[in-house]
């Protein structure tokens, strides 16, 4: 499974995790200014806002995992099996495959009120990238630098929910991740005080017992209420190394081991990268399950009025600096 995050410094931060037992040769893309982006049912759009993210390019295009845009827009897709619910080709309506959202959305909106505006008439529709890449089960999570929602096509129409935490897991739907919030509001990163009984003489004897009951397994639901609480009270310095490195560490906080989710056979699924990208600099780091070195690329590097698209292979065999 996955999860997503938004995180503020002095910059804006994007990324997530993906979690699967499975990679496919993804790639950190570039897809510059003039790639002529080619919709199934809405019209081609051949000038449009540069983006950077990770994607697994099929047949010349770019199925974006996640990606942010130079204009700070980040939006990523996670698994949502069982809910999610795409729809028939609907006459009037802009009618938008899975696999076509994410480029849909950054290549032409600067921020989430334009996004809103584009949503107003979006039918995600049932059609799949080819017989050999079906349609993924997914809802979506878009941010700009001050806010995010959350975008679900479920049996009822689609949902658009303000995400007032910046966080996205799996299943359940959002709205009752967000509920679901209700049973924690007990925990704190202070101290516990003694509420249980004054007739007995309780004492905290560890620190971080003011968050005992906070998740640690590794299912959706868990793990969006841990990465919530690590996220709104994560504290760090303002500077680039300093706010990737914390991004990372509420990342971590919900990765997975390999072992630890048996899928069948010899497969578990682990967090295959983990990925943040500065909406403000255009820079997207990721790291791999095999690679925890903070690895880089930086859109404006590149030639962003070009045609073609621009992809790195992602290095995944682990970096180690020896000090001796």
């Amino acid at each position: 499974m996955c999860t997503a995050v938004t995180y503020n410094t002095k910059d804006h931060y994007f990324g997530r995790n993906l979690d699967l037992e499975y990679s496919y040769k993804e790639t950190v893309t570039i897809t510059p200014r003039n790639y002529p982006f080619k919709f199934r049912k809405v019209n081609e759009i051949n000038s449009h806002y540069a983006i950077i993210g990770m994607a697994y390019v099929a047949e010349g295009y770019p199925l974006y995992y996640d990606a942010t845009n130079e204009k700070g827009l980040g939006m990523a897709g996670l698994n949502f099996p069982d809910n999610a619910d795409y729809k028939d080709v609907k006459e009037g309506m802009d009618n938008i495959a899975p696999f076509e959202f994410i480029p849909w959305i950054l290549s032409q909106c600067a921020n989430l009120d334009e996004v809103k505006v584009l949503l107003q008439k979006l039918n995600i529709a049932n059609i799949n990238f080819s017989e050999q890449l079906p349609a993924s089960p997914l809802h979506w999570i878009i941010s700009d630098k001050e806010s995010s929602i959350t975008v679900e096509s479920v049996k009822d129409g689609l949902k658009i929910y303000d995400n007032p935490v910046g966080v996205l897991t799996n299943n359940p739907t959002f709205d009752i991740h967000m509920f679901n919030l209700n049973n924690y509001m007990n925990l704190s990163i202070e101290q516990p005080e003694n509420n249980f009984s004054k007739k007995l003489n309780l004492n905290a004897y560890s620190r971080g017992m003011g968050a005992m009951g906070l998740p640690g397994d590794l299912s959706s639901a868990s793990r969006f209420v841990k990465a919530t609480f690590t996220k709104m009270n994560s504290i760090s310095g303002s500077t680039e190394s300093e706010s990737i490195s914390q991004f990372f560490h509420i990342l971590n906080s919900v990765c997975q081991q390999r072992g630890c989710v048996h899928m069948g056979g010899d497969k578990y699924e682990i967090t295959i990268y983990s990925s943040c990208s500065n909406m403000d600099r255009g820079i997207y780091y990721y790291t791999t399950y095999e690679n925890s070195q903070i690895t880089g690329i930086d859109m404006h590097k590149e030639n962003l009025d070009d045609t073609a698209l621009i992809s790195y292979d992602l290095i995944k065999g682990q970096q180690i600096h020896m000090q001796n």
